[in-house]
């Protein structure tokens, strides 16, 4: 898959996925990640991506233009274009699997107190990672990133691992225990240890059904 970021700071997203997961699908070619900066289209001295809000008000607003060149200079036919701001539609384990089937997504980072509407207009999509506000849009499209990654064939030596976490099925996962047996007195709940592996996974089902009843009961509204 291949995914380009349009945003004023590469290094914001660049980092944080060179490591661990998202690292190793990025250096085995299952991940390719692009970046592209709308600094590199502009025309001044001061490669300036921004200018005062047209009717006034406090800060400054990204210019249409190099946001547009610089997706241009990377979109191809079947890409799929993303705007990541706060009006977008809300991030979902769903939504990360509709885009993980894209064989081409371009991400737009937003900065400093928005970005002008008709470059907006010109995206495919607007998404959102919550109700909050963030500095730019980098962290999201990081979050983004990582959350689709995970769902690409290939990523992980044992498949169907990303089936069973938590939101895949609408439901948080049940919780995990590891070494030692009993740790500051407390024990491994003894289904677990019983080999019986019907058992382990009704225990499971039942485990996930009440931590989401308890901790997002939400969720369960969603469900048909």
């Amino acid at each position: 898959m291949r995914i380009d970021v349009a945003t004023l700071f590469p290094e914001l997203v660049d980092f944080p996925l060179s490591k661990s997961i998202v690292g190793r699908a990025r250096e085995r070619g299952i991940l390719r990640l692009g970046f592209v900066n709308p600094r590199d289209f502009t025309h001044d001295r001061h490669k300036s991506a921004d200018d005062r809000p047209y009717g006034g008000g406090p800060g400054m607003i990204m210019l249409a233009e190099p946001l547009y060149q610089a997706v241009k200079s990377v979109k191809k036919k079947g890409s799929f274009v993303v705007f990541l701001g706060p009006q977008g539609r809300p991030f979902s384990q769903k939504e990360a699997r509709r885009l993980s089937k894209k064989k081409h997504l371009v991400l737009v980072c937003g900065h400093y107190e928005g970005v002008d509407q008709r470059f907006i207009d010109t995206c495919d999509m607007q998404l959102s990672l919550g109700d909050f506000i963030l500095t730019g849009g980098e962290p999201a499209a990081a979050a983004v990133i990582d959350c689709i990654t995970r769902l690409l064939p290939g990523v992980f030596a044992k498949e169907g691992v990303s089936d069973s976490e938590s939101f895949s099925e609408g439901l948080l996962e049940a919780p995990h225990y590891t070494r030692p047996a009993v740790w500051r007195r407390k024990k491994v709940p003894p289904e677990l240890s019983g080999g019986n592996h019907a058992e382990i996974e009704k225990w499971r089902a039942a485990q996930s059904l009440d931590a989401t009843r308890r901790l997002r009961p939400d969720l369960l509204k969603r469900r048909k």
